[in-house]
């Protein structure tokens, strides 16, 4: 690119001009209108040129790029719609469309050819090269370096032996091949490639994990931690191959000089911007939004330290991946910065950077009698077994499941966006072009194919919701009357807390029958790549993350200091994890602790007065997940604003209803409540809504139903005094009826699920219900066609035990 200068004097120096010895002498008309009237007589000389020709005026680049990204996105949506219910992440169809956009495929066709012209493509791989700048950079402020010093053995040989074992192999395989394959000049390229092949990449890893909906699985944390070891590996190799590129290529100085800057840099890093980041935590306020000036300040220091790599001959990504290593994962600083750039980065620039990458793939380069194409495949194909091997052998050693290992061997070995950035900057900038473009096309198949088979293989060797299935009885019902009862109940947020803990002082009794209590508090995952569970029993000092919790943690204790009941246990966890896998801590802990019921709190919220407030659909399919995995029972508590806000006093009295209607989610229903009738505070109300055509006990076809009803009947709940109604009804509409009379008169209401039981008493009301989740009747209690009632409602699921 040239630039010339006329006249500097002139007021308008951003005024674009063809070359004036290539252009037609009336460019002057062509400005646009009332332009040349503005400038008058002082019209700038300052033009443009590139490879001797003149550049499109900015309205028509801009026209020509907002034509290229809905191309883009339209064919990449398209493949994305295709490709999604196989696992398939969005970088799966961001390839597909590059190489269907290249030359050989859509390409050479005019209409392409004129949209993705060479000049105007010139834009996209800056503005690509923008946005994976920003997904390094971003990737890395989402790392928690704790994790090192959390990781088990399995996770660290696991990460060593996969990046280990690949480099050796591939090494081996030039070596022995360097005499009758390759050329001097290509034995060290392709040393580059073989590093490049061995390297798992923790931010693709955590891309597929995030896509796959198992990051916080046993095995996610596994390939997380064992990746993060791999990476930082693989990173450190990498450098030392570009030290070694360097004194080989240009001189011993030059790569003495690069290794003295990268320490003067990590010692600037370690000493200098870590504590300053620190001090910005420190001067931001709890609660209080990070000051734009330090983001700002941070996204300049991200760039130069880009070019300060550049500078020293090194990758430009590397400087922002070691600057945002430095940066606190999490709240408030980490999780600002990647609000703030994550969307448009992820979603914008990312794709744009992987397409316009693919698109100088051309397949018809790829030609097997080339001796160079034919070792690369050898080579990709020998260290992705190798690689494969190393991964499995540490897990089997340490016992797991093959199918488990192989799962874990396949993610370390998937390949992203980092490894076509390597590929793109080693092979297209630094090599022969025709040699370069053949090698590149043929990795970028490569990338592909591996993009397309690992998600799949990987669904079908490992499923998460395999170990929550019901081979044991764990819910109320098969609790023995003195038996402990563990109980999980799941907080949000500070407006679950009041109702939750007034049930369970309804379910604190006393010695003959305790309690075990297990608070979760569930935040959703910002700022950090890797989800954190925390155990407050076992943390001896409080954390950043523990602080979040705070609010959570004072009135659980408190709750338990007042009620002073002997066979009453507390015990406080916090879950940092995406909405999308927080069922997945919720029934691991589930299943860990044995507990007999989890209580999930319902998406939407009231006012005291009743009125509608707020609803949060991630709540909603949260509670369905819990639903359909649980490996126990499980309770959606609705609250109407009245339990926990009008009863302060843990020494007040409050009504419980609980509507019978037959079947196991009804059952473990009332075994529940009778559980609370046994409180000397509560009055508890059973009414059994008896369909019209049967006649009282004779006529019941569950014996169950009977048996559970038995004692209730005939007041003989221990100590405590039930009222019993029984309700004869026609159908649905009448139950609705019976129900609505009713609902006002409770604080707390209790019913079954009952899903997918049709009966009699609710013919009808399936086909008006709103939540099914909470079941017919919990769906006519929750809705706002019941005036004036403020009762909590609990709806109870049996513990599932069909095959899952």
């Amino acid at each position: 690119m040239a630039w010339g200068l006329a006249n500097s004097q002139q007021p308008f120096p951003w005024v674009v001009r063809p070359d004036p010895t290539t252009a037609s002498s009336d460019w002057k008309d062509s400005l646009p209108e009332g332009f040349r009237e503005a400038t008058g007589e002082r019209l700038t000389t300052i033009y443009i040129m590139m490879d001797g020709r003149s550049l499109p005026y900015p309205s028509k680049v801009s026209q020509q790029f907002e034509i290229q990204m809905i191309v883009v996105f339209l064919i990449t949506q398209a493949f994305h719609c295709m490709l999604k219910r196989q696992g398939m992440p969005p970088f799966t169809s961001q390839l597909i469309t590059g190489l269907v956009l290249s030359p050989p495929i859509l390409g050479h066709l005019k209409v392409f050819r004129v949209i993705f012209s060479s000049r105007s493509q010139e834009l996209i791989y800056v503005l690509g090269f923008i946005g994976q700048t920003l997904f390094v950079f971003l990737s890395a402020v989402k790392t928690d370096m704790g994790m090192m010093k959390r990781m088990g053995r399995k996770a660290f040989c696991t990460g060593i032996a996969c990046q280990v074992s690949p480099l050796l192999f591939g090494n081996l395989l030039q070596f022995t091949l360097k005499k009758c394959w390759l050329p001097e000049e290509m034995y060290h390229k392709n040393s580059i490639l073989t590093a490049a092949h061995s390297l798992t990449s923790f931010p693709v890893v955590v891309y597929l994990l995030e896509h796959l909906r198992i990051l916080n699985s046993e095995l996610g944390q596994l390939a997380l931690s064992a990746s993060l070891v791999s990476d930082l590996s693989g990173l450190m190799i990498m450098v030392l191959f570009e030290v070694f590129r360097i004194s080989t290529e240009i001189s011993v100085t030059r790569a003495m000089m690069t290794v003295g800057s990268i320490l003067i840099y990590l010692f600037l890093i370690a000493y200098a911007f870590r504590p300053a980041m620190f001090w910005v935590v420190r001067k931001t306020p709890e609660g209080k939004p990070v000051k734009g000036m330090y983001i700002h300040i941070i996204m300049a220091l991200m760039f130069l330290s880009g070019l300060y790599a550049n500078y020293n001959v090194l990758p430009f990504f590397l400087g922002p991946f070691v600057l945002g290593m430095a940066v606190p994962a999490g709240p408030p600083l980490g999780s600002t910065i990647v609000s703030k750039l994550n969307c448009f980065t992820e979603q914008v620039f990312h794709p744009l950077y992987v397409t316009a990458a693919a698109m100088k793939a051309d397949m018809h380069s790829v030609t097997f009698s080339d001796r160079s194409i034919t070792f690369n495949i050898i080579l990709i194909c020998s260290t992705f077994v190798a690689k494969m091997v190393g991964s499995l052998v540490p897990p089997l050693y340490s016992k797991m499941p093959l199918n488990d290992a192989l799962a874990v061997a396949l993610i370390l070995s998937f390949k992203g966006v980092n490894h076509l950035t390597i590929y793109f900057c080693t092979l297209m900038f630094k090599e022969d072009p025709k040699e370069g473009e053949a090698v590149f096309s043929l990795l970028t198949i490569a990338i592909l194919v591996n993009a397309l088979i690992i998600p799949v293989l990987v669904k079908y060797l490992y499923d998460p919701s395999r170990k929550y299935a019901g081979y044991q009885k764990r819910d109320i019902m098969h609790c023995r009357g003195n038996a402990e009862l563990r109980v999980l109940v799941c907080i949000h947020g500070s407006a679950n807390v009041a109702t939750t803990i007034k049930l369970l002082e309804a379910a604190c009794l006393s010695r003959e029958r305790p309690l075990e209590i297990y608070v979760l508090h569930l935040i959703p995952l910002i700022g950090r790549a890797s989800p954190i569970f925390i155990s407050h029993n076992k943390q001896k000092t409080v954390s950043s993350s523990s602080s979040f919790s705070e609010n959570i943690i004072v009135p659980f204790e408190r709750f338990k200091q007042e009620r002073k009941v002997v066979g009453l246990s507390l015990n406080l966890f916090t879950a940092i994890t995406p909405p999308k896998c927080m069922h997945e801590d919720i029934c691991t802990l589930a299943l860990d602790r044995l507990t007999s019921l989890i209580v999930l709190p319902f998406h939407r919220k009231w006012s005291i007065d009743g009125s509608f407030e707020s609803d949060d659909n991630n709540i909603r399919t949260l509670n369905y997940n819990v639903l359909q995995l649980a490996p126990c029972s499980v309770g959606i508590l609705v609250d109407r604003g009245h339990l926990g806000r009008s009863m302060a006093s843990t020494e007040s009295s409050y009504s419980v209803a609980m509507f019978f209607l037959g079947g196991n989610d009804d059952q473990e229903a009332i075994i529940f409540a009778k559980r609370l009738a046994g409180n000397t505070n509560i009055t508890l109300t059973v009414v059994h809504l008896v369909a019209s055509e049967t006649d009282g006990d004779i006529q019941i076809d569950n014996l169950l139903d009977f048996e559970v009803l038995k004692d209730v009947k005939r007041n003989n709940v221990g100590n405590a005094y039930v009222i019993y109604s029984e309700e004869k009804v026609e159908d649905g509409p009448q139950t609705a009826m019976v129900i609505r009379s009713m609902a006002y008169k409770f604080d707390l209401i209790i019913v079954g699920r009952r899903h997918n039981i049709d009966s009699p008493q609710t013919s009808g009301l399936a086909e008006w219900s709103e939540f099914p989740e909470l079941g017919v009747i919990g769906d006519l209690l929750a809705s706002s066609d019941v005036v004036g009632s403020k009762a909590s409602i609990l709806v109870v699921q049996q513990q599932q035990t069909d095959d899952r």
